[in-house]
This record gives C-alpha cells, structure tokens and sequence, in this order.
C-alpha cells in the first residue's frame, strides 16, 4: 500500500542529518502542542520521540522540544499545517503537508517547487487518496506474524518494513487501520512490546501511477527538492 513519500539519501552529508533533525523536532512540538505532553498518553508524540531517537537526535533537544510545544517554556509554537495538492511530472498525483509559521512564505516556495510539475487547487487529487492511520512498529522476536498481529490490533492491512527502517530489530510492519482506529491500533502494539516509531494520520494512494524507470527518476528528483524545503513536513505520492 506505501505510506509517505522517503527522501533517498537524505542522510548523507551534515546539512541533511540537520534537516532531517528539525524535521523530527517540529513534529514532536506540534505532537506535544495539540495533545498530552506525556508521551505514555500521547501515541503521535510517543512515536515522534521514538523517531527522533532512532536518528540519535539529543535527549535534552527532545526533551526541550515537549516542553516548548507543550506550553512549558516561554517560547510560542505557532506552526500551522497547510496541505497543497498536485502532479509530479507525468502527471504522478501528490499531496504536500508543511508545517509553516509563516504560510504565504511557504505557499511562494510550494509554487517555486512545483514549476516542473503542476500544482492544483484544493481537492484536485485527495480523491485519489484514502485518509488512513499508519503505525510503523519493530520488535525484537522475528519468529512474530505481523499478519496474526494485525489481526489481534484491529488494523485493516500490514506490510513488511523495508530491511533498513528495521534498525537491528527482528521485525517490522507497517500497520494501516480507520482514521478513527489509530489510537487503538498504536496502543496495542507498544502493549504488545512493539516499538512504535510512527504513528499518524496519512494520505494512501487508492492507485498508483504506471510509469518507467526513467520517468520514475524523473519524478523521484522533483520529490526529493521538494523535501529538502524545511517547511515540507510530508509528502504522499501515487507510485510505489
């Protein structure tokens, strides 16, 4: 099924890993803004600290990060989410989610990005997509079925996890289920002994686009600018 669009290697020099770092900061100020900033209570915010340990992001960074998005600090959280809808080139459908302090900004970048594509009103193509919730979890016992475990979660589908989101663990899945399931569905895996590392509400393409490995290149470049954007928070793309 996929989930959100994956910058290939976004972590290969300094300047990446820094973006790639506030990236998984801004998610945890906006997790912890608009709910519990209790981890335990919050399974947005307890997958985003999850995330940003697996990229070694600092404790007292994250720990920082809760504490401004909760309110805890002096410093105002004032991220908006803006989504901008579509085509890559050969007509590929996206979705754009940032998370912007400053929206005609980013609308004036969003627009500088999408120059080799073309970029829709509101609504051209979310039809195109299923609004899902997505759990990615590991665990260490590989002998698991993450089919079975689906199952016992409440979640509509599973797929594996590619070997290098695994980090050293035995298994991975990623979990889709209801929008209105994802709670429940995130919460029976850490209690199962998963290790949730993302959990969120996401865009699932209902079809993917045909096209060929040049044209995937093609389209695979105008993606991967469009993530480097700091503001760009998520991308879902029709393609596998």
């Amino acid at each position: 099924m996929g989930a959100q669009w994956k910058h290939a290697g976004r972590l290969a020099s300094a300047n990446k890993r820094g973006a790639v770092f506030g990236k998984l900061v801004k998610e945890i100020l906006v997790a912890a803004k608009v709910g519990d900033p209790n981890p335990d209570n919050n399974a947005r915010l307890r997958a985003a600290v999850e995330a940003a340990k697996k990229q070694s992001v600092p404790r007292d960074t994250i720990e920082r990060a809760i504490k401004k998005g909760s309110g805890q600090l002096d410093e105002q959280v004032i991220y908006e989410t803006v989504l901008y809808e579509g085509f890559a080139p050969h007509k590929v459908p996206v979705i754009v989610e940032c998370l912007t302090e400053n929206k005609n900004r980013t609308a004036s970048e969003v627009r500088l990005l999408f120059r080799k594509g073309q970029l829709g009103s509101m609504g051209s193509v979310a039809w195109m997509f299923d609004r899902m919730g997505v759990v990615e979890a590991t665990h260490q016992d590989k002998t698991l079925d993450p089919e079975g475990v689906a199952i016992e979660a409440g979640a509509q589908n599973v797929e594996a996890l590619d070997k290098e989101d695994l980090g050293g663990a035995g298994v991975g899945a990623r979990f889709f289920s209801d929008a209105t399931d994802l709670d429940s569905v995130s919460k029976f895996l850490t209690k199962a002994g998963w290790t949730v590392t993302m959990s969120e509400l996401s865009y699932i393409a209902k079809n993917n686009s045909e096209i060929s490995d040049e044209q995937r290149k093609e389209v695979a470049e105008f993606l991967n600018a469009i993530d480097d954007n700091d503001d760009v928070h998520r991308i879902y793309v029709a393609m596998k």
